[in-house]
């Protein structure tokens, strides 16, 4: 994973740091593009269910992070929560490979953010994930 995460750095990827929940979870990567967000999800065995695949809860918590994290880049938002988070599962994500998605907003309100992804391998659609995050006063 150290080769994998120094390559990664070199193309402008960061991991994404939290001491929290996420940090248990991840590790979840991201870079910012001329076309918005893009963020990365290398799995590994801690991530596998009793089938072998990856755990479904490790794709929404991969969906909600880094919807929520563009919700807050596109308002310029400090603070969000998750209202709704609708995740559908189209295809089996083996251990070993990277998820990947783009989330964009498909509208935004004074206290509501609306946004998507497709959740992706490579070209292939493993997932789709829709929700809505309000806006919160700074702390």
């Amino acid at each position: 994973m150290h080769d994998l995460a120094a390559t990664w750095q070199e193309e402008g990827w960061t991991p994404i740091t939290d001491e929290g929940f996420i940090g248990l979870v991840g590790p979840f990567y991201q870079r910012e593009t001329e076309t918005g967000l893009e963020f990365r999800f290398p799995t590994d065995k801690r991530h596998h269910n009793l089938r072998g695949v990856l755990q479904g809860g490790a794709l929404m918590t991969f969906a909600d992070r880094v919807i929520g994290i563009t919700a807050r880049h596109h308002t310029k938002s400090t603070r969000t929560a998750t209202v709704q988070l609708d995740v559908s599962f189209i295809d089996a994500v083996h251990i070993g490979e990277i998820v990947w998605t783009a989330p964009h907003v498909s509208r935004a309100t004074r206290s509501l953010v609306f946004l998507r992804c497709e959740l992706k391998v490579g070209e292939r659609l493993v997932g789709t994930a829709q929700g809505v995050w309000k806006l919160l006063k700074p702390a």
